[in-house]
């Protein structure tokens, strides 16, 4: 499929407005029922970086020493900040701060995906946007340890989204995997990958 034929794809498949009401988190990954709590709005950038092979997703290695998500991989982005005057914004922002990605390279936001609850108490909006090489990343040493790309074929493949378990405060919980290479994407990140693959595929959202 070329460039043109993807980006259409995935424009059609993804919400064209951040003010949606339908909730993906831990919750339903775990098939428990979402917690009523005051929650922190956030919001993550996609990165589909349009490479001559093919889209990759660019993604992050956070740090070990960070009070949330120490060690995960993860998209750009962050809490919500008094000055962000929408999700887009907040994403972009987060993402010119922790990887140095300039605004100028998003030639695109093609849209957003469902609201992510995450057991640590954020509610994340989920912003994909496409993104036009050369650049150059300059990474926050204190928040991000690396930075790299998968490429978007691996992730729209099934056999790659694994299910796994782990017990949690005293409950046996389950998450979704995504092994690459020598990592492993799992948690938040994972789901909304996977939620993307599968709309982007013609199949169901995750609950």
């Amino acid at each position: 499929m070329n460039h043109a034929a993807m980006r259409d794809r995935v424009r059609r498949c993804l919400r064209s407005t951040h003010q949606v009401e339908t909730f993906a988190g831990d919750h339903a990954v775990a098939g428990t029922a979402r917690e009523e709590r005051t929650l922190m709005p956030a919001a993550v950038l996609a990165p589909l970086v349009e490479r001559a092979e093919g889209y990759t997703v660019l993604l992050t290695q956070r740090t070990d020493h960070l009070e949330h998500h120490a060690g995960q991989i993860s998209f750009p982005g962050g809490r919500t900040e008094a000055e962000d005057t929408s999700p887009v914004e907040t994403a972009l922002r987060e993402a010119e701060e922790e990887i140095g990605l300039h605004r100028r390279h998003i030639v695109e936001i093609a849209g957003f995906l469902d609201l992510y609850q995450t057991v640590t108490g954020f509610l994340i909006t989920p912003v994909v946007g496409f993104v036009t090489p050369p650049f150059e990343l300059t990474l926050d040493a204190f928040e991000v340890a690396e930075a790299f790309e998968v490429p978007l074929e691996f992730i729209l493949d099934p056999r790659h989204h694994e299910r796994h378990s782990m017990l949690y405060k005293g409950q046996q919980r389950q998450y979704y995997v995504i092994p690459y290479e020598n990592r492993f994407i799992w948690g938040a990140t994972a789901a909304m990958l996977i939620n993307f693959a599968r709309r982007l595929t013609g199949n169901p959202p995750l609950p």
